[in-house]
């Protein structure tokens, strides 16, 4: 059984930062097998950000050279680092396991808001 725990939300002001961390329980392959996601109001969950399988990371466009992903392998977390926050970037921030035997698992998600 995995489980995945993010943590790191909150309110925070336009041009603010903010970390998100995602800590997983359980064993899996690699912690390159996880992504970040985000579901805005009224709106469809969508990709942020994650790791090819070869551990290269990738950034949506959207947020790109705004926001950065790591991880530390002996804490079996990855994190985003999100700066100069805008207020469409408010959303719940989801981590989910993209690939190997527990693809498809959500974490339940941290709630980020941007507003002055």
């Amino acid at each position: 059984q995995v489980h995945l725990v993010e943590s790191g939300g909150g309110l925070v002001q336009p041009g603010g930062s903010l970390r998100l961390s995602c800590v997983v329980s359980g064993t899996i392959f690699s912690i390159n097998d996880m992504g970040w996601y985000r579901q805005a109001p009224g709106k469809s969950r969508e990709w942020v950000a994650g790791y090819t399988s070869g551990g290269s990371d990738n950034i949506a466009d959207s947020v790109k050279g705004r926001f950065t992903i790591s991880r530390d392998n002996t804490k079996s977390a990855v994190f985003l680092q999100m700066n100069s926050l805008k207020p469409e970037d408010t959303a719940v921030y989801y981590c989910k396991i993209v690939r190997g035997a527990y693809v498809g698992v959500w974490g339940q998600g941290t709630l980020v808001t941007v507003s002055s």
